[in-house]
């Protein structure tokens, strides 16, 4: 069985020996149940990896032995993911997923067809909900580099990243032009915009377009939006050779 991956601080990583405390010294101890001896992996989100065996348990503190320390190198092409807000919980869902698979950033997008919009402490309190989820699932996958969910973004705001990306594309189910077929550059950035149960708006694609955007589909089924950027996702990791 593989190693469990446990989260700490930046700052404390180098340290000798590493212990767990708080909630992930709880998780460990409680939910995990390691024990002396156990080979567990730590991380700080940032590509900064520890190998470990459980040294000692003190309740819900875990001291660990450090058994050699490596740095994996951030992905390259980074892919973001342009999330339009689903219905209900599948937007946590879509954010476990898209950690899975690997995605480096996540954009909760406010598209004029969302039935959701996040605003004052509402918003605030989903927000922390899909980044709470995305530690989770980047520590399921055993990522060394946690996945970023910044804040709620508006059309503009995709605009903009859509302008500065090395590839932009839109999900839309009546594109022509298939995702398979994409070049996917090496390096910088892949932007992905995925638009609400709704649809994307004419304004919202005419936007994306002028930024530099191509509109594709991916393949002959409509997908939900919480699961299609996930499959776009994959397509891009496979081409960009990432996954190779």
């Amino acid at each position: 069985m593989t190693p469990a991956v446990f989260l700490v601080a930046p700052d404390r990583i180098t340290g000798a020996p590493l212990v767990l405390d708080g909630p992930e010294g709880h998780h460990a101890a409680r939910v995990r149940r390691v024990r002396p001896g156990e080979r567990v992996d730590v991380t700080d989100g940032a590509g900064n990896l520890a190998e470990c065996v459980v040294d000692a348990l003190d309740a819900d503190v875990v001291r660990l032995a450090v058994l050699a320390r490596r740095t994996v190198p951030a992905p390259s092409p980074r892919v973001v993911v342009a999330q339009a807000l689903p219905k209900g919980d599948r937007g946590e869902l879509a954010v476990e997923m898209l950690t899975e698979v690997g995605v480096d950033v996540v954009v909760p997008w406010s598209a004029a067809r969302c039935v959701t919009q996040w605003r004052g402490e509402r918003g605030q309190r989903s927000l922390e909900k899909w980044r709470s989820h995305a530690r989770e699932a980047a520590k399921q996958a055993r990522r060394a580099w946690l996945p970023e969910v910044r804040a709620a973004a508006s059309t503009a705001d995709v605009a903009a990243l859509l302008g500065t990306a090395s590839l932009g594309v839109v999900l839309h189910e009546s594109a022509d032009e298939p995702l398979a077929g994409l070049a996917v550059p090496a390096d910088g950035e892949v932007v992905l915009v995925v638009g609400p149960e709704g649809g994307i708006t004419g304004d919202e694609v005419d936007a994306f377009r002028s930024a530099g955007a191509r509109v594709v589909r991916l393949g002959d089924s409509v997908l939900r939006a919480s699961t299609a950027g996930t499959a776009a996702a994959a397509v891009v990791l496979a081409n960009s050779g990432r996954w190779r």
